[in-house]
């Protein structure tokens, strides 16, 4: 049995992992993505702690259908998922509370 994660923000970081290991999986892909970020393989690790290049992997993804339903199709979810989990990265809670 699955446990049922209750963060949104973890599955949401969870999905961007799984993107990331999506792009690293197609070597032509992978060098779009390096070239489009600027980081080298040497730093997609670390960089994997940044929520800053989570929101980069998941709108890299998602700016192509084609890709966008290639990566989704591969982890089980359906595109729109893959949607509201760049949102959930892109929502700053600290910003809604200042006046």
């Amino acid at each position: 049995m699955r446990k049922r994660l209750q963060d949104p923000r973890q599955a949401a970081e969870i999905v961007a992992i799984q993107a990331l290991s999506f792009i690293a999986g197609d070597p032509e892909r992978l060098g779009l993505f390096l070239a489009e970020t600027g980081i080298g393989p040497e730093t997609l690790r670390s960089s994997a702690a940044d929520p800053q290049f989570l929101i980069s992997v998941l709108s890299f993804v998602l700016r192509d259908d084609a890709t966008a339903k290639a990566f989704a199709d591969s982890v089980e979810l359906h595109p729109t998922n893959v949607a509201a989990a760049l949102q959930v990265l892109e929502d700053k809670p600290w910003e809604r509370d200042t006046p």
